[in-house]
């Protein structure tokens, strides 16, 4: 069976634009007749057929954006269609949120069913199943058919396409920082398990920072979480059977577990034990005590990743992509679960 190819792949092959082998493929006028022939010729021998997206993108635009997401209860995803919304609704454009529910399967499904000619473009924050396989054939395809991708947050470097993303290992390592200068000697910290990429860079980033001031990182106070809806006796665990003085956690979650698990244990937080936690929502700010956290600023985040999207739809392909990552800036938001640092 011959190999399928992309409209990419003819170009670089033939030494010709996208343009002219779409143009030849719909036998435009505006390509001579030999240009024609030979990228015709070339697409039929290597079975190439255009679907639905291409099509989609040619002959008509819906002016609306897909987004798929691994949840919608997490306060930082919903800052961040927030952000997409802002911004699409202001070019013109109307947004479809669909979740993935950390499943591989349905973020596929999802993929699917939009880009049957429904949305011009995606935005995505990939699913920890997904990760763990690392299986992206899916956005693979929609990007080799022509329909643009921008990742945020969760991303992997294996999908060329446009990102937005913080720095998660120096958001994480300057955390850390603060509690080693504030004199803390026993960190713990509470994280996602590896594949989940922020988990992992906020992991490097507090390990980081201990071996720069020359500190034991003692496994012990590791705690790497893969089921979050049940990491209440895992984080007790934690605090009950090892002599903590403070808490980095990757979530605001995992933080405010923590402080319900210190004061079970008759543990004050912050004066026998400080906290700070990962995303500025609803959680940290309602929380008693506050958490001090890392704020990630979805809203921007949402709307860089809605304005190169749409630059990607309203600008005319070039012969060679050329991909951005821009890096959001985090900001620690200092409250009471931590002591002036």
């Amino acid at each position: 069976m011959k190999r399928k190819v992309t409209l990419k792949q003819i170009a670089k092959e033939l030494d010709v634009s996208i343009s002219t082998v779409s143009k030849s493929l719909r036998d435009s006028s505006e390509i001579s007749e030999d240009t024609r022939l030979k990228v015709q010729a070339f697409a039929k021998l290597y079975n190439y057929k255009p679907n639905l997206i291409a099509l989609s993108l040619k002959n008509r635009k819906t002016k609306t954006i897909g987004i798929i997401i691994p949840e919608i209860v997490h306060h930082f995803f919903a800052t961040v269609i927030s952000g997409i919304e802002h911004v699409a609704n202001e070019k013109g454009y109307n947004v479809i949120v669909t979740l993935s529910d950390e499943s591989f399967d349905k973020e596929v499904i999802n993929m699917d069913m939009l880009a049957n000619g429904s949305i011009d473009g995606f935005i995505m924050s990939l699913s920890k199943e997904t990760q763990l396989r690392k299986d992206f054939h899916h956005i693979t395809e929609v990007i080799n058919q022509g329909m643009p991708v921008v990742m945020f947050d969760r991303v992997t470097n294996d999908i060329l396409c446009d990102k937005v993303i913080i720095d998660d290992n120096l958001a994480a390592f300057e955390a850390v920082q603060k509690l080693i200068d504030a004199n803390f000697k026993h960190i713990a910290l509470i994280t996602t398990v590896d594949y989940v990429s922020v988990g992992k860079l906020r992991t490097d980033g507090y390990v980081k920072a201990l071996k720069a001031n020359n500190m034991e990182v003692d496994s012990n106070l590791i705690l790497k979480i893969e089921d979050i809806d049940n990491c209440t006796e895992q984080i007790e665990n934690l605090i009950n059977n090892n002599k903590i003085d403070a808490v980095f956690a990757v979530n605001e979650l995992f933080a405010v577990t923590a402080i319900k698990a210190a004061k079970k244990r008759g543990i004050i937080v912050p004066d026998d034990m400080a906290v700070i936690g990962f995303t500025d929502g609803i959680i940290s700010k309602y929380s008693s005590p506050s958490i001090t956290t890392v704020g990630q600023n979805g809203i921007e985040m949402g709307g860089k990743a809605a304005q190169m999207l749409i630059d990607r739809l309203e600008t005319e392909l070039e012969e060679e992509e050329h991909y951005k990552t821009e890096v959001i800036e985090t900001h620690l938001v200092i409250r009471e679960s931590t002591p002036t640092l």
